[in-house]
């Protein structure tokens, strides 16, 4: 079942389940490498632990974006809010475009072009490696 979730207007728009790693992905319906890569972002939101989401780069919602991603096959849960401004990231300006966002809801990867289920994989696999090298706000040093 496809999931929309519809900002607020007032806030900025907030990731969904934070504490997670996530993935933003941007499309639109008349892109052919968002349409070739739309199975393999279903995929790893199905079968890994690492949370997709969508963010139509038309900015269309409501009906209108459910009917565009029924036509993709996208099951995987759309933003009705760009959460670009939010992650302190500008408007991707080639599609499709996809970040990773760690748990703390940094983005610490940008991908261009189509992905594969191996190559988002592979960028998260090296980024959860990675020891942390930031200290908390509610750490002292």
């Amino acid at each position: 079942m496809l999931v929309i979730i519809a900002g607020c207007q007032n806030d900025a728009a907030v990731l969904p389940d934070a504490g997670e790693w996530r993935v933003v992905n941007y499309w639109a319906i008349w892109c052919a490498p968002c349409r070739a890569e739309i199975p393999e972002l279903n995929a790893v939101h199905r079968e890994t632990a690492l949370r997709v989401l969508g963010v139509n780069f038309e900015g269309q919602t409501d009906e209108l974006l459910a009917s565009q991603a029924a036509e993709l096959g996208i099951t995987f849960p759309l933003l009705e809010e760009d959460p670009g401004p939010s992650l302190g990231q500008a408007r991707p300006r080639v599609l499709p475009t996809t970040w990773l966002v760690n748990p703390q809801g940094v983005v610490t990867d940008t991908l261009v072009g189509p992905q594969t289920r191996e190559s988002i994989l592979s960028t998260w696999e090296a980024r959860r490696v990675q020891p942390h090298t930031s200290i908390a706000p509610d750490q002292e040093i």
